[in-house]
């Protein structure tokens, strides 16, 4: 509504005030306050850990990736939300893709996420209520190898287009 003061455009084509942007990105990361296009690297506050994975074969899934996490007890001293406190519950989580060609695609989307920061964070577990949590953070992944998708297992036809759907909104492509 206004003229621009240090005008700067998007990859997207959305222009902005240098200083607006600036506020945006501070409230919100490198995205698009418009289109919610990613316009640089988003970082998330999941606490140091491992991410492991291997190929397996089980008769349930045959022909597999099972990548486990491992998050350990410790102090928070670096990242948000709740900097100088113990996570009160660490946690080691299995995750399964298919060990095919988007499995595989999709298991180094994860890894590139996983240096990011994104896929955990620390706050209040929605399956036990209690605080300071190590907790899954917006980026499904198959926790089980049956069941379908309501209990978060195979077979899911949308899973790996879903999920490469959610890396994308955190910037991850």
């Amino acid at each position: 509504m206004f003229k621009f003061t240090n005008k700067e455009q998007l990859k997207c084509k959305h222009a902005f005030c240098k200083d607006c942007l600036q506020m945006a990105v501070q409230h919100s990361g490198p995205i698009c306050p418009i289109c919610k296009d990613v316009f640089g690297v988003v970082k998330g506050n999941q606490p140091d850990g491992t991410m492991r994975w291997r190929k397996q074969n089980y008769a349930d899934l045959p022909g597999h990736i099972e990548i486990t996490y491992n998050i350990p007890i410790e102090l928070q001293t670096k990242n948000p939300p709740k900097s100088g406190q113990y996570y009160v519950v660490g946690t080691t989580r299995t995750a399964y893709l298919p060990d095919n060609k988007e499995g595989n695609e999709v298991l180094q989307l994860l890894k590139k996420a996983f240096e990011q920061k994104p896929i955990f964070t620390v706050g209040e577990s929605r399956t036990t209520g209690v605080e300071n949590a190590v907790t899954w953070n917006d980026i499904h992944h198959k926790t089980s190898m049956t069941g379908g998708p309501e209990h978060f297992g195979y077979p899911d036809k949308t899973y790996l287009s879903g999920v490469k759907e959610e890396l994308k909104a955190k910037g991850i492509e």
